[in-house]
């Protein structure tokens, strides 16, 4: 019940953070595109395999479509980035940010999965970690391995955020014209983990 309490106060404080960043945006910036080299090693080899698109050792991963003449445009994603979205901003960025960009006391994960692989990712959402800052202050991810809301959906979790480190995805809203239909595994994955 604390962490709920404390979680209100900080979405409050994060939406004012939000709409300060959204309003001094330059109207003409543009969204970075991915590098191709660095994106490499997360497309390569990919295949639609269980339901979701997955790297030849297992670890999941995105299929993002922008559109060539207005790269700020997504055309098409896939449903686990979707997902991803979805439940990253019902869940993670109150304290991590809209877009995966980071708060004031939580790190900007779309830059922290440009290091972190897939099993790392997964410890540290289910553990939880600690880090010493400096100066008597301690950052501290809570574990999230006993949350249905976050461990039913880790790897969508994951998929989004991966895409947003290598600026295949840019940052904002997605809609459901943008999304492929939900494939028949995730349905039944999510019935069997969350039950219904």
């Amino acid at each position: 019940m604390k962490r709920f309490g404390f979680g209100t106060i900080v979405g409050a404080a994060g939406f004012g953070m939000l709409l300060f960043s959204v309003g001094s945006a330059a109207a003409d910036d543009k969204s970075a595109m991915p590098n191709p080299a660095f994106e490499k090693q997360f497309q390569e080899g990919k295949e639609f395999k269980d339901g979701k698109w997955m790297l030849p050792d297992g670890t999941p991963t995105y299929d993002v479509h922008r559109n060539p003449e207005n790269t700020d445009h997504v055309v098409k994603v896939d449903w686990n980035t979707y997902s991803g979205w979805r439940r990253y901003h019902a869940e993670c960025h109150v304290c991590h940010g809209p877009n995966g960009e980071g708060s004031t006391f939580a790190p900007a994960l779309a830059d922290s999965l440009k290091t972190m692989d897939y099993a790392k990712f997964l410890q540290v959402v289910a553990g939880g970690q600690e880090r010493d800052m400096g100066g008597g202050t301690k950052s501290v991810m809570p574990a999230l391995g006993d949350n249905p809301n976050v461990m039913c959906y880790i790897d969508d979790i994951y998929i989004y955020l991966r895409a947003r480190s290598t600026d295949a995805l840019p940052g904002g809203r997605l809609g459901a014209d943008q999304r492929a239909e939900k494939p028949q595994e995730a349905i039944d994955y999510e019935k069997a983990c969350v039950g219904g």
